[in-house]
C-alpha cells in the first residue's frame, strides 16, 4: 500500500483541510472495493512456507486464503493503516467541516474491515465518537480546540521513520537470505510486538499495536472480558457490492448532509462491532443500544425510509446476535411491537380482520430496498424470540405474536423483484415462525377460503402449500443443506403434530398411497424419496428432522413408518426412540384418529413379496439349504453357533435382541420373552382418508 500517512499528518498539523481531503479521497477511490489487505504479503508468506515444506519436509503447512491467517511479521502497509486509523480517530473529534468529516469516516469504514487496525476504534472514546456521529448519543465528544497536538503527530511521524528504516533492513536481510539459499527468516518486529499481534489474531481477541512512543495494546482489557460468539463471515452485502464509487458519491451529494454523515458513521460501527468482541462488550456496557432503539422508534414513515435506516437495522441485528443480553434488553424495551410496526409500515399492510391482512395478488413485487430492510427486521426478531416456542405465552404476548404471524403470512406469499430475494425472505420468515409459540401460528390457517385457495377439509392451506414449496426448493439445493432444511422440517413436523388438517394435506403431497414397490423408497426424485435419503445422512440433526417428519405423517405408527421407508432407513429413528420392537410411540403429545388401514389394490398384490428391510419387491432367491438333509441342516446350525460363540467370547461381536420395551439388550438378558407383535391394523385409511 503506497499511502502517504506522513503527508496527511503534515496537512493536519498545518490546517490544510483541502490537502487532507484530496489525499483521503484518493485512498477511498483506490481501496473502496478492497476487503482483504496484505494479499501480496500473505502470498509471499505462503510461498516461503511451501519452500520450507519442500526442503525440510515440514508436514504442518496449511494453504489458506483467509484474511485471519496466522499472524505474519509486521509489514509497512499494516503499520501505515494502524497509524492512519489512530490519526483519523483523533482528527474527527476536532471541529472539521462536514464534507471532510464524511470523507474521513469513509476512510475509517474501509480500514475497519481489517481486524488488525481496530485498536483506536474500539476504545470507549472511539466508540462514543462514532456513536455520536451516528446519532446514537447526544454528548459532544469533539475537542475543545482545533490546535493540533504537535507532540502526538511528531511521535507518529518518528515511528513511521523508524519503521521505514527497519523495513529496509528486513528487505536487505531477506535478499541476502535468498541469495545464500537460507531458510531462516529475519523478524521485522520484536518479540513483544509479535506477541501483541499474535493475540490480535487469536480466536476470541481483537487487539492492535502500533510503533513508536504511542505503541499501545488493549490486550489486557480483552483478557478481562467475557467473549461472546462471533458471526460467520458471509457473502458480501449486495447493497454495497452493487454501488461503485462514482454512484456512491452521487448518492451522498443528493442525500442531506447529516443523513450521509450518520450513514457513514453507522457503517463504521457495523464493521467494528462485527469484527471485535471487545467492541461488542463495550457497546453493551456503554448502553448504546438504548440510543439505537430510541432512534428507530422515532422513525415517522418506514415506507419512505432514510438511507441510514438499513444500517441502523443491521447494527441492531449484529448487537443482538453477538450479545444475548442485548437481545433480552431489546425485548424488554418493547422490541416486538416496535419491529412489528416497522414491518407493517414497510409492507403497507391493510387489515381485513383482527388477525387477517389483505393479500393483493396483483400488487407489485417488493422492492430491493424494502426486502433488505424486512430481512434485517426478521433476523432481529429471531434473535429476541428464538426461545419463545419453549414457553407458554401470556395473553398479551400471544396477541402480539398472532398480530406478527398475520404479517408474516404476507412475507410468505408476496414476491420480491429478484427470485433470490424471494427465497431469502421466505427463509428468514420460516426461521422466525419456527421460533414463535406453536399455538400462535393458528392464524395462518384461519384465513377464509378464496376460489383459487388450496384447502383441506375446508381449511385454507395456502401458507402450508407455500411452506411445502419452499421445502422442496431447499431439498434441491446442495449447499448448506442443514442450515436451510432443519428449520422448515421442524416447523412442518410440529405443525403436523398439532393440526390434523395440516397433517392430512402434507401427507397427501409427500406420502401418497403406495402403489409401486418395484424400487427402494429412497430411490427417485420425489419429495418422499429425497426425505428418506436424508434419514441416513451423516449429520445427526438433519437425519432426525427428516425422519421425524415422515414418522409424524405416519401418525407415529411403527408398522406404517417401516412400510413407507423400509426397515433399514427407519432403524435409526426407531433405535433412538426405543421402538425397534414395533411398539406404538408414547408420550408424543399428539392425538391421532383411530380408523382402519386399507392398502391400495396394487400394494396388496405384491405385499408378501416386499423385503421389509429394503422396502421393495426383491427377486426370488434360491434356498441355500435346498437339497440338504435334516442332519446336514442341524450340523450347519451347530457350526454357525460355534462361530458366533467364538466371536462373542472374544468381544468381537455381542448378540443383541429387542426387549418388550423396544430397547436393544444382550440376548442373555431377554429371558426368552420375545416382544409381542403389533396387530396388522394401524388405524388409518389411505383412500378416502378419515384422519
Amino acid at each position: 500500500m503506497d499511502l502517504d500517512v506522513e503527508g496527511i499528518i503534515h496537512c493536519i498539523k498545518q490546517g490544510d483541510e483541502n490537502g487532507v481531503q484530496i489525499q483521503l479521497q484518493e485512498f477511498n477511490k483506490e481501496y473502496a472495493q478492497c476487503f482483504f489487505f496484505d494479499a501480496e504479503e500473505r502470498e509471499r508468506s505462503k510461498q516461503r512456507k511451501l519452500e520450507e515444506f519442500r526442503k525440510n519436509k515440514v508436514r504442518d503447512y496449511e494453504d489458506s486464503d483467509s484474511d485471519v491467517d496466522e499472524c505474519e511479521p509486521e509489514d509497512r502497509g499494516l503499520l501505515l493503516r494502524q497509524n492512519l486509523a489512530l490519526v483519523l480517530m483523533r482528527f474527527i473529534r476536532s471541529r472539521v467541516k462536514q464534507r471532510l468529516l464524511r470523507v474521513s469516516l469513509r476512510t475509517l469504514r474501509i480500514l475497519s474491515r481489517d481486524k488488525k487496525i481496530l485498536g483506536p476504534l474500539v476504545t470507549d472514546s472511539g466508540l462514543l465518537t462514532l456513536a455520536n456521529l451516528a446519532g446514537l448519543t447526544t454528548s459532544d465528544t469533539s475537542d475543545e480546540t482545533n490546535d493540533p497536538d504537535s507532540d502526538f503527530y511528531d511521535n507518529i511521524i518518528a515511528s513511521l521513520a523508524e519503521a521505514n528504516i527497519y523495513q529496509s533492513h528486513v528487505n536487505e536481510d531477506e535478499g541476502e537470505a535468498e541469495d545464500g539459499d537460507e531458510n531462516d527468516e529475519c523478524p521485522a518486529i520484536d518479540e513483544d510486538s509479535q506477541s501483541d499481534l499474535s493475540n490480535a489474531h487469536s480466536a476470541d481477541l481483537d487487539s492492535v499495536s502500533w510503533f513508536g512512543s504511542h505503541r499501545t495494546s488493549i490486550n489486557e482489557m480483552h483478557r478481562g472480558g467475557t467473549h461472546q460468539k462471533v458471526l460467520e463471515r458471509g457473502k458480501r452485502d449486495r447493497r454495497e457490492s452493487k454501488v461503485v464509487v462514482e454512484e456512491e458519491e452521487e448518492e451522498e451529494e443528493a442525500a442531506p448532509g447529516d443523513e450521509a454523515l450518520r450513514k457513514e458513521a453507522m457503517k463504521v460501527l457495523c464493521n467494528v462491532v462485527y469484527n471485535s468482541t471487545w467492541a461488542q462488550e463495550r457497546f453493551s456496557a456503554l448502553s448504546l443500544l438504548s440510543g439505537l432503539i430510541e432512534h428507530l422508534s422515532s422513525s415517522v414513515n418506514w415506507s419512505c425510509p432514510s438511507s441510514v435506516q438499513f444500517y441502523e437495522l443491521r447494527l441492531m441485528f449484529l448487537t443482538t446476535a453477538l450479545r444475548p443480553e442485548l437481545g433480552t434488553q431489546l425485548q424488554q424495551a418493547g422490541g416486538v411491537p416496535l419491529l412489528t410496526a416497522a414491518l407493517e409500515s414497510i409492507l403497507a399492510v391493510q387489515w381485513k380482520d383482527q388477525y387477517e391482512c389483505v393479500l393483493d395478488r396483483a400488487a407489485p413485487p417488493i422492492s430491493l430496498e424494502a426486502s433488505q430492510r424486512i430481512v434485517e427486521i426478521l433476523k432481529i426478531f429471531f434473535n429476541i424470540t428464538y426461545s419463545s416456542h419453549r414457553h407458554e405465552p401470556s395473553e398479551d404476548d400471544a396477541a402480539l405474536y398472532r398480530h406478527l404471524v398475520a404479517i408474516l403470512r404476507l412475507c410468505l406469499m408476496r414476491k420480491c423483484l429478484l427470485a433470490d430475494d424471494t427465497t431469502e425472505l421466505q427463509g428468514h420468515t420460516v426461521n422466525l415462525l419456527s421460533a414463535l409459540p406453536l399455538q400462535c401460528l393458528d392464524v395462518l390457517l384461519t384465513v377464509p377460503l378464496e376460489p383459487e385457495s388450496k384447502q383441506c377439509l375446508g381449511v385454507n392451506m395456502d401458507c402450508v402449500h407455500a411452506l411445502l414449496t419452499y421445502m422442496e426448493n431447499r431439498l434441491e439445493m446442495g449447499d448448506r443443506i442443514k442450515e436451510k432444511l432443519t428449520p422448515i422440517l421442524n416447523l412442518l413436523t410440529e405443525s403436523c403434530r398439532a393440526n390434523r388438517e395440516t397433517r392430512i394435506y402434507i401427507r397427501k403431497q409427500i406420502l401418497p398411497p403406495l402403489r409401486d414397490a418395484s424400487q427402494k423408497p429412497e430411490e427417485g426424485c420425489t419429495v418422499k424419496s429425497r426425505l428418506i435419503r436424508l434419514m441416513t445422512h451423516l449429520d445427526t440433526d438433519l437425519k432426525h428432522c427428516a425422519a421425524d417428519l415422515i414418522f409424524v405423517l405416519c401418525k407415529e405408527n411403527v408398522r406404517r413408518f417401516v412400510k413407507y421407508t423400509g426397515y433399514g432407513n427407519a432403524a435409526g429413528l426407531l433405535a433412538t426412540r426405543n421402538l425397534l420392537g414395533g411398539q406404538t410411540a408414547r408420550n408424543s403429545g399428539a392425538q391421532y384418529s383411530s380408523d382402519s388401514d386399507s392398502d391400495t389394490e396394487e400394494y396388496r398384490q405384491v405385499r408378501d413379496s416386499i423385503n421389509p428391510v429394503t422396502g421393495r419387491v426383491e427377486a426370488q432367491q434360491p434356498d441355500p439349504m435346498e437339497g440338504m438333509t435334516d442332519e446336514e441342516k442341524e450340523e450347519e446350525a451347530k457350526r454357525l453357533m460355534v462361530l458366533f460363540n467364538k466371536l462373542s467370547s472374544h468381544d468381537i461381536i455381542q448378540p443383541m435382541g429387542v426387549d418388550e420395551e423396544g430397547k436393544l439388550v444382550p440376548l442373555s438378558g431377554l429371558g426368552g420373552n420375545p416382544p409381542a407383535e403389533e396387530p396388522e391394523s394401524d388405524g388409518e385409511t389411505e383412500e378416502g382418508d378419515k384422519n
